[in-house]
């Protein structure tokens, strides 16, 4: 087999470890807040605060992660080994972060902050590995395109068991008691996860072999390749503002289903639905090669646009699903572009500094993701508390307001400023040349390795 083809076995391991990673982050972005709001009982002030500041401790995390892979040097590759080594870990604090011991109001609250922020950085030193890993599975784009699509997938696994199953998990572990049904939930869901990620970890091999890659990147070093990178500005910004209306929406539907809509039986069906971004990952790949993965990207966040505007318009049942499908079907062709958009960027920052690291370049999504995702989730929550969200009650005309604001209104901002970025990017145009490029120079670089190694060898 040449480095650039994949198995079938290798695809799918590939993207178990995103059903992994998806069994955990999904109860974050679906629950949590719902969680500590009407389970452990956080005000949503001070759950607004947790997010945000915690978010921005550990996004740092995601450079120090990129660090550490760039560093990596062990017979399993750079990437592949962290699987392995947070596996465990990971699925153990998800099951504490969602575990309520009684240690009184402020204890509760010092116990979120631990429990989240080392949750936070364990997904960051999975989710990475994860996504830097990919440009030492394939240097082919389609090929790329084909994991990365086999990926998304495979997180839609993770993403329905949580949407579908999470809620009637609780019921029946629970036998009426939320606290301990949660706890029992995320148990499971750990234990699968952990099982599933050490499958990845055995089945996927680093195999596209860079001249120099069995050598320390430095930090400084790192750093000078993602300067002039445009591409993976863009990519930052888009990624940035796409997860801050994305868990704004996510975190406030059950919310807005139960109080703003009195449907609260729809809760586990519409998020269900998010399932069907499938469709859109079976598409990407033929689709990519006819508009490029820019467009599909300006499409998808098109669409979720669309969908935005229809929940506004949507009063009943059906109207409501059609306008969850369709931004569903959006929201999977930028997931699906997105990812393997990163692995281009890390080959443009190799194309312009000549420095290739994928550890540090790959990070940055993820970071992007993460204060997105402590944005967002502030805002959610301190939207609600500045509506006077009361849990469990009726609520007022402010609450409902601020409610559909975060569902529906700075989702739908974030989504158009999205689009308006992605007309700056330009590098799908480049990307023939840049591999071009690149493959001979790697040659060139091979070649020379193979005569000094020589003459050291006489």
């Amino acid at each position: 087999m040449q480095p650039n083809e994949t198995t079938w076995k290798e695809r799918i391991s590939y993207g178990l470890s995103d059903t992994a990673s998806n069994l955990i982050y999904q109860m974050i972005i679906m629950y949590l807040m719902f969680f500590y709001t009407d389970v452990y009982g956080i005000s949503a002030a001070a759950v607004g605060t947790l997010f945000l500041v915690s978010r921005i401790i550990d996004a740092f995390d995601s450079p120090i992660f990129g660090v550490l892979i760039d560093r990596t040097n062990s017979k399993w590759g750079k990437s592949r080994p962290w699987l392995l080594w947070l596996a465990v870990p990971f699925g153990i604090i998800g099951v504490l972060a969602f575990s309520t011991p009684d240690f009184g109001d402020t204890g509760k609250l010092v116990y979120a902050y631990i429990t989240y922020i080392l949750l936070g950085i364990l997904y960051a030193g999975i989710n990475i590995p994860i996504t830097s890993i990919l440009p030492s599975l394939t240097s082919n784009l389609n090929e790329r395109n084909v994991l990365v699509s086999t990926r998304m997938i495979l997180a839609s696994v993770g993403v329905t068991i949580v949407s579908l199953g999470a809620l009637p998990l609780v019921d029946f572990l629970g036998n009426g008691d939320q606290q301990r049904g949660f706890t029992l939930t995320m148990t499971v869901f750990g234990i699968l996860a952990v099982i599933l990620l050490i499958v990845s970890f055995k089945n996927i091999n680093e195999k596209v072999e860079m001249p120099g890659s069995d050598q320390v990147v430095p930090f400084k070093k790192a750093v000078k390749s993602m300067k002039g990178n445009v591409p993976l500005y863009i990519l930052f910004f888009v990624s940035f503002i796409y997860t801050i209306g994305f868990i704004m929406k996510t975190q406030t539907t059950v919310y807005y289903l139960s109080y703003n809509l009195n449907k609260p039986e729809l809760v586990g069906v519409i998020l269900g639905l998010s399932s069907l971004n499938v469709i859109s990952y079976f598409i990407m790949p033929s689709l990519a090669k006819w508009i490029g993965k820019r467009n599909i990207m300006i499409l998808g966040l098109a669409l979720m646009s669309v969908g935005q505007i229809g929940f506004y318009f949507s009063g009943s049942t059906t109207p409501f699903i059609i306008a969850t499908l369709i931004g569903v079907i959006g929201q999977g062709f930028l997931m699906a572009s997105i990812f393997s958009m990163i692995a281009d960027v890390v080959d443009y920052g190799e194309w312009k500094s000549g420095i290739r690291a994928q550890g540090l370049v790959s990070t940055v999504p993820v970071f992007s993701f993460k204060i997105g995702m402590g944005i967002g989730g502030a805002l959610s929550a301190w939207v609600l508390s500045f509506g006077n969200y009361v849990p469990n009650q009726i609520q007022t005309a402010s609450a409902l307001t601020a409610i559909e604001i975060s569902f529906i209104w700075i989702p739908l901002v974030g989504f158009i400023l999205g689009i308006v970025a992605l007309l700056f990017y330009k590098l799908d145009k480049q990307s023939e040349q840049m591999m071009i490029d690149l493959n001979a120079r790697r040659a060139t670089a091979k070649i020379v390795e193979s005569g000094v190694a020589e003459i050291k060898a006489q």
